[in-house]
């Protein structure tokens, strides 16, 4: 969006997202390095996080779609956009299928965003209540559709197989796409409320815009902040 026209709040409340991602790969990363003890990837800390933050992500994902097409879809923008988060999203398969082919990800939370923003483009013109209805529709049947007809490997981003996905990172289809229409009906009731006119650039001041960069910024965040962190901790690793 314009920065004359930018929720700040939005933006904080992805650079809190982003810390959350940070601290969870942090803690991953000292996983795999041996720092941590291996259970903790067992406790229900480490699996309410990783849930927590990427459920942030793509709620506001699904908020930001309605903010930008809500009115009508701009499509060279929504391209634009929709363009640099798949190509990231296949970086990031190409990246993890050289480190490490077993578990490399073909579905994650990239992955997600662009296939979602496209899907959520036929939830724009729906009620807000029936948007919140299918979001809790994706999250039920997350927990009770399982089939093993959806075991094979090209259905799996559908996420009701039976067989444990093996990748790094997996948002598929149920529920996470729930979490994207939340967001779509968050939106717009929102708009219907008049909440986000009054919400356009506040809150304000300069900390504000410090704390909001990350937010405006987060895909080249994700991008570069595990590799940084990785390096960090096998250095660490190999200090010790």
């Amino acid at each position: 969006m314009p920065q004359t026209t930018r929720i700040p709040l939005i933006d904080l409340a992805r650079t809190a997202a982003l810390l959350g991602m940070v601290a969870f790969h942090f803690s991953y990363d000292l996983l795999m390095f041996g720092l941590i003890p291996y259970n903790y990837a067992y406790t229900p800390t480490f699996y309410y996080h990783a849930r927590i933050v990427a459920g942030t992500f793509l709620l506001l994902s699904g908020l930001g779609l309605w903010l930008s097409h809500g009115a009508g879809i701009r499509w060279p923008a929504f391209w634009r956009r929709f363009a640099k988060i798949a190509g990231a999203a296949a970086l990031v398969s190409v990246a993890t299928r050289i480190a490490m082919p077993e578990f490399y990800v073909y579905f994650g939370i990239l992955h997600a965003i662009a296939l979602y923003s496209l899907l959520g483009l036929l939830a724009l013109r729906l009620p807000a209540i029936v948007t919140a209805a299918l979001a809790a529709v994706f999250v039920y049947g997350s927990y009770h559709w399982h089939t093993e007809a959806l075991n094979a490997p090209l259905l799996r981003f559908v996420g009701l197989a039976l067989d444990p996905a093996t990748t790094m990172d997996f948002e598929p289809i149920f529920p996470w796409f729930g979490a994207v229409l939340a967001g779509i009906a968050l939106g717009k009731l929102g708009s219907q409320t008049g909440l986000w006119a009054r919400l356009v650039g506040k809150p304000t001041g300069k900390w504000v815009q410090i704390a909001s960069w990350p937010g405006q910024h987060s895909l080249l965040i994700y991008l570069i902040h595990q590799p940084i962190l990785m390096g960090l901790v096998w250095l660490y690793s190999q200090l010790a």
